[in-house]
């Protein structure tokens, strides 16, 4: 719900090595797969104060000591893959010049980049390059320090029919029992549902507690089905403890008592795993504003489970960009206006829209299920009651997004653009309308609208990260047309929003695939939401031919050809997914998904392949972290910390298995 992740455009496309900058920080970095590496640069580092830098420090150092939980979370063979393969990486004993090596290294670099052995985003398992006899061999050279049962283990890796995905959302399929996420153990699918059903029924129905969001459910062997939670003293226990010692020392250096009372609450969280303390914390945080520092930290995505109740380890450490804050804080200032104004239902519309805080913010670090690949916005808390109650925080991660710009090329857009005419709007007002509907995304989009009396936020089960997040896409599309941006002077030209129509629709329909092998279906819920909004207003739009698929040059490309009609789809579609959303709407969201969000046609997939493998372009990209260097006086005090960006991206993955090493390889 949370997170809106960059989408594959003609302006931001998956870039290249060629870098075009107005300095001389490397942006790009190495490249293997499908996968291009970053590096992000945190302007305004050092111009804080010793005691801002000491908070980033040791807030970092808590996002950092999460990062084996995201391991296990995403499947429960991980942690010892991870440890087998850097242990055959690092060993002098095994050739490294043999071609099963060179392919064993990509698999190991693609392990650490989607944190197991699935693909963070199409979530299919990897295909090893390497043949399991060479695996055997390697390994029997490896002088063990731990016990690794390579006999368990190789069917994992090499086996096609064994966790073939790690979320499956198939129709009819049990989404827990094909799912290889480790936040299930002997349950079906049902079982799950039933179990959260009888919690919630006996929970504060105008108060909610997220039930099952930070917690492993299991059936042991007598058939009782209960929750492991995830707390210091419970599963996972020696990472968080780790994260608390960090939280703790943060705690010394924060901003305002405000701000230390929020890291007290989620300590108190974190050791005892109530959920209503998550609630009290969510309150605190969303309501303390005035720190130039945040930071989020804990069990907060739900992506990852195909219910849509497990959440995610994750954190970002980050500080505001005041000058771009501006433009979010102008959104903010007016979510009332844009709230009345929204072409949806009144039923469904917020009287009152309260405490939506909005900020531009440049990353300082990165960890868990933000890490290597991130989003480039944010919007939390996700409980709907207290976003209702107290408002909620969005950002728009100003750093990250200018670390794609500036390692982008135009390959892309030259490529899979109709004409000139849609390459020189992209060209000239992508970036900003780029900016403008990520804002209206986090700011607002989420923040919108409300549901029905009675509605519980999960009705929608395996389709509502797709609904939500069409949601909120939506009505940045809608806005980001609108005469009330020129009005606040957050654009000056009336026809800019057409670069985002025109970027939005053709990656919808045509170059997100590139993502996706051919013959499979599309899996992630960002990805069905593009899928979605592009294919059913095509669909819709076909009577008054707004959108084109049209073949010039042997070559399909995306014609639009009512800019202000396809507005209208825009709205009508913001409309109906409301509705869905606020009165639960189960069937009606099953549908909408099923028919355009899901299926890819076979053949327009095999030439938007094609065309875009002769671009020999990366389609996704993550990055590697700076490095943060505390200075000590004699008394133990941090006296400055310095920040330093040439860490390769094995040595950062390497000393991060041994120095935040915190969880056993098995974890029962």
């Amino acid at each position: 719900m949370a997170l809106t992740a960059l989408a594959l455009t003609g302006c931001n496309p998956a870039g290249n090595n060629n870098q075009e900058t107005d300095d001389t920080f490397e942006y790009a970095n190495e490249r293997f797969a499908d996968l291009q590496m970053l590096r992000y640069k945190v302007e305004g580092f050092e111009d804080l104060t010793v005691k801002q830098k000491a908070l980033i420090y040791h807030l970092s150092e808590a996002a950092l000591y999460g990062r084996d939980i995201l391991y296990d979370q995403n499947g429960r063979y991980n942690l010892r893959i991870r440890y087998m393969l850097e242990s055959i990486y690092t060993c002098d004993k095994v050739d490294h010049d043999t071609d099963d090596f060179k392919a064993m290294e990509i698999y190991l670099k693609r392990v650490w980049f989607s944190n197991g052995i699935h693909h963070h985003y199409g979530c299919e398992k990897f295909v090893p390059g390497f043949s399991e006899q060479w695996l055997r061999d390697a390994w029997a050279k490896v002088e063990m320090a731990e016990d690794i049962d390579i006999d368990e283990l190789c069917p994992v890796i090499f086996n096609p029919e064994i966790m073939a995905k790690r979320v499956n959302l198939a129709e009819g399929a049990d989404l827990i029992q094909t799912s290889a996420c480790n936040y299930y153990e002997g349950v079906t699918q049902k079982e799950a549902e039933d179990f959260y059903l009888a919690e919630k029924a006996k929970g504060d129905p105008e108060h909610p507690v997220m039930f099952g969001m930070n917690s492993r459910l299991v059936k042991d062997k007598d058939g009782k089905i209960y929750e492991k939670r995830w707390t210091a003293n419970g599963l996972y226990g020696k990472a968080i403890t780790k994260i608390i010692e960090h939280l703790v020392k943060a705690r010394t250096y924060a901003e305002d008592e405000q701000q230390g009372k929020v890291i007290d609450k989620l300590i108190a969280y974190y050791t005892t795993g109530d959920l209503k303390t998550f609630d009290e914390y969510s309150i605190l945080w969303v309501e303390n504003t005035e720190p130039l520092i945040d930071f989020v930290n804990g069990f907060i995505e739900c992506y990852g489970d195909p219910l849509g109740l497990k959440c995610s380890w994750e954190s970002i450490v980050n500080f505001k960009d005041l000058e771009a804050t501006k433009r979010t804080e102008t959104l903010s200032k007016n979510a009332q206006w844009f709230e009345d104004n929204s072409p949806v239902d009144s039923r469904f519309k917020k009287e009152n829209v309260k405490g939506i805080s909005a900020k531009v913010i440049n990353a300082a670090i990165l960890g868990g299920d933000l890490f290597p690949s991130t989003a480039i916005g944010i919007n939390l808390p996700n409980s709907d009651w207290v976003r209702k109650e107290h408002g909620s925080k969005s950002v728009t991660i100003g750093n990250l997004t200018d670390a794609y710009n500036k390692a982008a090329g135009s390959g892309m857009r030259n490529e899979f653009c109709y004409s000139d005419t849609e390459s020189k709007l992209i060209e000239q007002f992508g970036d900003i309308t780029d900016d403008l509907h990520t804002d209206l995304h986090e700011c607002l989009g989420h923040g919108s609208g409300k549901l029905l009396p009675g509605v519980d936020g999960d009705s929608l089960k395996a389709y509502g990260s797709t609904i939500e997040e069409a949601r909120a896409d939506l009505f940045g599309l809608y806005y980001v047309a609108d005469q009330k941006l020129i009005d606040l002077g957050l654009i000056n030209d009336k026809d800019a929003y057409k670069a985002q129509y025109y970027t939005y629709m053709m990656n919808g329909l045509m170059t997100q695939l590139v993502r996706i092998d051919l013959g499979n279906n599309i899996e992630e819920a960002h990805m069905r939401n593009r899928a979605l909004i592009a294919h059913w207003c095509y669909e819709q739009g076909k009577a008054d031919n707004v959108v084109e698929m049209v073949k010039k040059d042997g070559k399909t490309y995306v014609k639009i050809n009512d800019y202000e009609r396809l507005r209208q789809l825009f709205g009508k579609l913001l409309a109906e997914i409301q509705r869905i959303k606020s009165e639960g709407d189960y069937t009606a969201a099953q549908k909408l998904v099923e028919t355009y969000a899901v299926k890819i046609d076979p053949t327009l997939h095999k030439e938007v392949l094609e065309r875009y493998k002769k671009l020999d372009l990366a389609p996704y990209k993550g990055f590697i972290n700076p490095v943060y260097t505390p200075e000590y006086d004699s008394k133990g005090n941090i006296t400055d910390v310095k920040i330093d960006y040439t860490e390769s991206y094995a040595d950062q993955m390497l000393r991060y298995s041994t120095q935040y090493r915190t969880l056993p390889l098995i974890n029962e």
